[in-house]
């Protein structure tokens, strides 16, 4: 009868930890929606906490060094990664979308320095919230910029 005790607390204690693990997995999963998501979904993902990616619409870029105020505008791009690569990979992808007069645009705020990798056709993924004006407020900015080190590469073989 003791035995069985400890058998069952033993489930119990792997039980409690394989849930711990597939709930933190789980939370930091890099699940982002698309703006063409975002504006389905219409008023009610207006205030929900949301992660989205874009296209960064380069001459829309506007910055206030006084209220260190960003503005920018991001244009939709598929959230599948077999669709980009299918597409003929991200930095395609990417500028294809901001050639696109008719794509899905939406603008975005941040406050805070202004990063060094916002440029056009960069890949902005944003954590925010989406205020009734129709703008995406955001918390988070994270930036990828698939040609940045394209070119860098080769140069740097220095013998």
């Amino acid at each position: 009868m003791g035995r069985m005790k400890f058998i069952i607390g033993g489930v119990l204690i792997l039980a409690a930890v394989v849930y711990l693990i597939v709930s933190s997995t789980q939370a930091s999963a890099e699940y982002f929606m698309t703006i063409d998501e975002l504006k389905a979904q219409g008023q009610s993902a207006i205030g929900k906490s949301l992660r989205i990616s874009g296209a960064v619409v380069g001459d829309t870029i506007q910055y206030d060094p006084q209220t260190l105020t960003l503005t920018f505008d991001v244009a939709d791009v598929p959230g599948d990664n077999n669709v980009i690569d299918a597409q003929g990979g991200l930095a395609a992808v990417l500028h294809a979308a901001v050639i696109d007069p008719n794509r899905s645009r939406i603008e975005i705020t941040y406050t805070g320095p202004k990063p060094d990798l916002l440029k056009n056709e960069a890949q902005a993924i944003m954590t925010g919230q989406l205020g009734a004006d129709g703008v995406f407020h955001a918390d988070e900015l994270l930036l990828k910029c698939p040609t940045k080190y394209q070119n860098a590469v080769p140069n740097q073989t220095g013998g």
